[in-house]
């Protein structure tokens, strides 16, 4: 996530100070990804030391305001018009976890995947029932459709179809152990100081199923969309 730039984004709208830039933030993003106000201003020493934004003077009511450089705007504009790279992709904890556990001989790798699975399913019906509740709300004529409602429904949509994508891989993860151990146990591992025995076969993997627990962190959308149960 790049707190940098969305508060470079932010100031390209005009000066604002610290708690100002967390809140407004926060609203864009449906509080997804918090910040505090520590992570706010550390990163606006470091866009002041880079030229990229300069004290801006004070409000009316006391608060230091930051605004932007011209070398501040071009540094978004070239982030607006580059994709995010992909050659470096982040760490991505559920990952290193099962290929951790694939060559852990005392770890039973099927649990490990149904039990992210129930998790991530719960997740997917979460974001969709914030979605659905936001979306009710503007129709019943209870708040107006705004930039920022526009935004915290993109980032609903993403973390839905992120759920729906990990559900399959993880589908896919299953099925694939279980026909490895169709062929046979598994050669050791080469690469440590003590070869690993092959995990025991894993069964076939049960169809997908809708579970009542594990709910995915708190979301929100400025109070209204709620936050999961």
């Amino acid at each position: 996530m790049s707190i940098r730039h969305g508060l470079l984004a932010l100031l390209e709208q005009g000066p604002r100070y610290g708690f100002q830039l967390r809140t407004e933030f926060e609203s864009r993003t449906g509080s997804t990804w918090p910040l505090n106000v520590g992570q706010v201003y550390t990163t606006l020493s470091r866009l002041e030391r880079d030229g990229l934004v300069v004290p801006g003077g004070e409000d009316e009511a006391g608060h230091a305001l930051y605004e932007i450089t011209e070398r501040g705007r071009a540094e978004l504009r070239d982030w607006y018009a580059s994709p995010v790279d992909r050659a470096n992709p982040p760490r991505n904890e559920l990952a290193i976890k099962l290929a951790m556990a694939v060559g852990s001989p005392d770890v039973d790798v099927r649990a490990v995947i149904q039990a992210q699975r129930m998790h991530t399913i719960k997740a997917m019906q979460d974001y969709t029932r914030l979605k659905a509740q936001a979306m009710e709300a503007v129709t019943r004529g209870d708040t107006a459709l705004d930039r920022d409602d526009v935004a915290w429904q993109l980032v609903l949509d993403q973390l839905i179809f992120q759920a729906e994508a990990e559900a399959r891989w993880l589908d896919h993860c299953e099925t694939r152990l279980a026909r490895l151990a169709a062929l046979g146990p598994a050669r050791p591992s080469t690469t440590g100081s003590a070869a690993a025995p092959a995990a025991p076969p894993a069964p076939a993997a049960p169809p997908l199923s809708a579970p009542a627990s594990a709910a995915p962190g708190r979301l929100r959308r400025g109070g209204r969309a709620g936050r999961p149960d």
